[in-house]
């Protein structure tokens, strides 16, 4: 038995074309990838609007869910339609207006050798009330931490796909920052330039320019990301995508995170620990204040996930047809 405590107001979840009671298990133990972290997702959100709950930017996810799908050379056993409606299902089901939701393939029970040869793919959906990742208060920016781990290199592996295994970084570094009394990790690339964050792409803003980086820098490109320089544009906003050093980071006017589960947070203070034998340094980004144009973005960006404005409600897809 499960209980449901820090997944509020979850009571149903979706697995192999069911609704199941949160609080049952029905995974066995010794699935494949449970062991080695052979398995893909997304994170979601849907948002209350004018019109009723409606998902932000639901084909494109499930569109990268079959992407990295492929990467692990999974065979999806629905089709893209099917998991949408069985998305919008577990909304009604679990009577969600404002919510996150995980959909997440994996090889499930067969056999244990590295190769799943004899684990079949199975789905699983869940959705519950969640907060932004980083806290709620769009006044309050975050203090972050200069990992000394390299973030994995897109010559090692295809990093424009969502896989489990790859989020094992992800989760010792995030917990090594918040050790530290840190809000959150970043990563260096190989090359050494900024990369992003354990789960979240990162932006700067320089003399007005809005600038993030892509996946040549070792990063997943977010969705959020993408949406985000669309909201700039017709903001006015000049923007920019390409490598972002160090120094681009600590002399920014602005600086910020965007990512599903955090949305957009304001980075202040940055601690780099990157290279141990240098010792640890603190910055100040711009005037250590949540930024003019990073506070325009984050409202507009909320305005828009929320039906609030015409030209981007292409990107909401309402629960109740």
């Amino acid at each position: 038995m499960f209980d449901n405590t820090h997944f509020p107001r979850a009571k149903k979840f979706w697995h192999k074309g069911k609704l199941h009671d949160w609080s049952q298990p029905s995974i066995h133990v010794m699935s494949h990838a449970l062991h080695y972290g052979t398995s893909v997702f997304e994170g979601i959100r849907v948002y209350n609007t004018p019109k009723g709950p409606a998902v932000f930017r639901l084909p494109e996810h499930i569109e990268r869910l079959f992407h990295s799908a492929s990467t692990l050379f999974m065979e999806v056993p629905y089709s893209k339609e099917e998991i949408i409606e069985a998305i919008k299902l577990v909304i009604k089901e679990n009577k969600l207006e404002s919510a996150y939701i995980r959909p997440l393939l994996f090889y499930s029970y067969g056999n244990l050798g590295l190769l799943p040869k004899y684990s079949p793919v199975e789905l699983i959906i869940g959705a519950w009330e969640w907060g932004a990742y980083l806290g709620d208060d769009p006044k309050k920016g975050v203090y972050v931490y200069i990992v000394p781990w390299r973030r994995v290199h897109h010559s090692q592996l295809e990093m424009t796909a969502k896989l489990g295994g790859v989020y094992v970084q992800s989760a010792i570094c995030g917990q090594l920052a918040r050790s530290k009394g840190f809000d959150e990790a970043i990563f260096l690339n190989l090359e050494g330039n900024i990369a992003e964050g354990p789960g979240e792409n990162i932006f700067i803003v320089k003399d007005g320019v809005v600038k993030t980086n892509d996946k040549t820098e070792s990063v997943l490109e977010g969705i959020t990301r993408e949406s985000l320089l669309e909201i700039a544009v017709g903001l006015g906003y000049e923007t920019s995508i390409g490598a972002i050093t160090r120094e681009d980071l600590f002399k920014a006017d602005e600086a910020f995170f965007s990512g599903t589960a955090v949305e957009v947070p304001p980075i202040v203070r940055v601690i780099d620990g990157s290279i141990p034998r240098e010792g640890k340094r603190e910055y100040t980004i711009g005037s250590g204040k949540v930024g003019e144009i990073t506070t325009k973005l984050a409202t507009a960006y909320k305005d828009s996930v929320s039906g609030k404005v015409k030209q981007y409600e292409k990107w909401l897809t309402s629960v109740y047809d």
